[in-house]
């Protein structure tokens, strides 16, 4: 059974926001590793970054330590 997102968070709203302006994002993973990319799209369970060589990455959500906006 698919859940849905539910797009009444702020946290769901901030990460679409991001996807839509196309903002460069930070992800600190559990592991230590820093992902920098653009968000492409969102679901329950992941995230997909493309970086700079237009290489995409999925994470998983529950690898993730924090996500910020990368300033310029």
């Amino acid at each position: 059974m698919a859940t849905e997102l539910e797009t009444g968070l702020p946290s769901i709203r901030q990460i679409q926001t991001l996807i839509r302006d196309g903002q460069e994002v930070e992800l600190k993973l559990i592991t230590n590793d820093l992902i920098t990319g653009k968000m492409r799209w969102q679901d329950t369970n992941c995230i997909c970054v493309v970086d700079h060589y237009d290489q995409p990455t999925i994470v998983w959500r529950t690898a993730i330590v924090y996500m910020k906006p990368k300033m310029l």
